[in-house]
């Protein structure tokens, strides 16, 4: 579990740090080299199709997942000529939320706060358990001493230190599910997760808009997340289970085929009319193919069915909005990053809806130094915050052993070919059992208790998975 309190180390030298986001609709890899200030150098990336085996971001088909994973990995390593032994992989999920978990400790007398009792404090939350959840990350922290807030305690002279951890929360199943579909069917290790609305938010916010406050929305294929920060504190995180997929299905009723219906999405396909694109006629020619093979499309009821899904999307927004208590409260208003944020007039329809000013966002750009297209894309913002989260080489490192042996089938040595070395797989296998992590199984503990916990037991089902 990847805590995002802690700090990041960063110590390439020679290898290079690998990332894969599972995204509804594709999954995506890039592998880069970070320097010692953590920018990094895209060697290679590549993308292939999730192709229904991701749902609303669960993996849903283990086999195909892995599968895909491992087309995936070969066409990076193709692509780059080196070999990757691991990978940070995104966490996503409609079930994920933030909540509080609180610790507490009493100082004899008026004493001092010492890193060490911070450290205590940051190991006690570690191990809460929701009921019937997981525990994901933690990805922020709020300090009182004394019951003032308190940004750095360390040093601080008071007879009383609370913590109100805000922790990232979801079904059990969410990892065990990627971790089946990637080291037990790929054949990759992990060598961490990274919860998929954290690493977006540290691609693309600044930190004055998560101090003045704003709602960040990354509008992916099958989820929306929303994530609300203010005093540079993540204060509330939800994922709601439509996205751009739901509105592509929608335009599928016209009586389109879903890859022409998503095409006729993205380029045509608007969140509001401007005035002054309006033309005389409503109707335009197909032009993914001959006019006879398909019908001509109307505009109009072309972004019709457009508008009645974001009004939909908009509607879970602003309700989101409403229940953590910011409304109002942020200065810095809306981002909107993620694949379907690049609708046409988006930015203006959200402006409109929900009385809040709106800047769409990609990563930053001195998060990369190379790639601009990657950092010009904002489908790519969430895998571009992966990266700067992974800190340890994932370049798969060969045993001398090993080396010679493949050096001496190049060179049709008879004597190596007698040797019994262990083959790539194997020694791949062997490294993922030496790193594998053991694998808690959430426990039944005291009642959640919370209204938010209620809230979303009842929003998400099993079903909503489907």
């Amino acid at each position: 579990m990847y805590n995002a309190v802690k700090e990041k180390e960063y110590i390439m030298q020679s290898g290079f740090v690998a990332a894969i986001d599972l995204g509804t609709s594709k999954i995506r890899g890039v592998i880069g080299r970070k320097n010692e200030n953590g920018v990094v150098s895209i060697i290679a990336y590549q993308e292939v199709p999730s192709d229904n085996c991701i749902r609303r971001g669960i993996v849903h088909n283990v086999e195909k997942t892995g599968s895909s994973v491992r087309k995936l990995i070969d066409l990076l390593e193709n692509k780059s000529g080196k070999k990757i032994a691991r990978a940070y992989v995104s966490l996503s999920g409609q079930s994920l939320y933030c909540t509080n978990t609180r610790e507490v400790k009493q100082l004899s007398q008026t004493g001092i706060v010492t890193e060490d009792i911070v450290n205590q404090l940051q190991s006690n939350a570690e191990k809460f358990k929701p009921d019937f959840k997981q525990m994901y990350a933690i990805a922020d922290v709020e300090y009182f001493v004394d019951e003032k807030p308190e940004k750095n305690p360390v040093g601080v002279a008071c007879s009383l230190i609370e913590a109100d951890f805000k922790a990232i929360i979801g079904r059990p199943n969410l990892f065990t599910n990627i971790k089946n579909a990637i080291e037990n069917k790929s054949n990759l290790e992990i060598f961490d997760f990274i919860v998929g609305p954290l690493a977006t938010a540290a691609a693309t916010l600044t930190e004055e808009e998560k101090e003045l406050g704003c709602a960040l929305i990354d509008f992916g294929a099958g989820t929306t997340s929303i994530s609300i920060y203010k005093g540079d504190i993540l204060r509330y995180m939800v994922v709601i289970p439509f996205g751009g997929q739901n509105i592509t299905k929608d335009i599928c009723e016209l009586n389109f085929t879903e890859a022409d219906a998503e095409q006729y999405k993205t380029k045509f396909g608007k969140a509001k009319e401007a005035s002054e694109t309006k033309t005389a006629s409503s109707f335009f020619t197909s032009p993914f193919s001959s006019p006879t093979a398909k019908p001509d499309i109307n505009m109009e009821e072309l972004n019709k069915v457009i508008g009645l899904r974001l009004d939909e999307i908009t509607a879970n927004i602003k309700e989101q909005i409403n229940q953590s208590g910011y409304k109002g409260q942020l200065g810095a208003g809306l981002i909107i990053t993620g694949g379907a944020s690049q609708l046409k007039h988006l930015d203006i329809y959200l402006e409109e809806k929900l009385d809040m000013k709106v800047r769409r966002a990609t990563a930053k750009k001195t998060i990369v130094n190379n790639s601009s297209e990657l950092t010009n894309d904002p489908s790519y913002a969430q895998i571009l915050g992966l990266m700067m989260f992974a800190d340890k080489d994932c370049e798969y490192t060969y045993t001398d052993d090993f080396e010679d042996k493949e050096k001496g089938n190049e060179e049709g040595k008879e004597e190596n070919s007698r040797k019994n070395k262990k083959s790539f797989s194997d020694l791949r296998n062997m490294v993922n059992k030496k790193n594998e992590k053991k694998e808690e199984k959430p426990k039944k503990s005291g009642s959640f208790g919370s209204k938010m916990g209620d809230f979303f037991s009842g929003f998400f089902t099993e079903d909503d998975d489907e």
